[in-house]
């Protein structure tokens, strides 16, 4: 009734994780998705990116975590100074 009162036809919401990158809920009205694979490097989820063309057509891009050899090592910075 929401979507209707405000002439809208998808909510778009993240910040929830769902274990296929997204999740369509209500018959199709709202959709979570959600861009962090493998949450947390113990959740085992994918993730997914929504894009929209200029026509509002959805296009899901659904991706796995980067394996853990390819990932390396970030270089450690020094603190700014202003942390210390």
């Amino acid at each position: 009734q929401f979507n209707q009162t405000n002439k809208l036809e998808l909510i778009c919401r993240a910040h929830q994780l769902v274990m296929e990158g997204y999740k369509h809920m209500f018959r199709d009205t709202l959709v979570t998705v959600w861009s962090a694979p493998n949450y947390c490097y113990r959740c085992g989820n994918v993730a997914a990116i929504l894009e929209l063309d200029e026509h509002l057509s959805r296009n899901f891009k659904v991706f796995d975590a980067a394996p853990q050899e390819s990932r390396g090592i970030p270089a450690k910075k020094p603190a700014p100074d202003y942390f210390l």
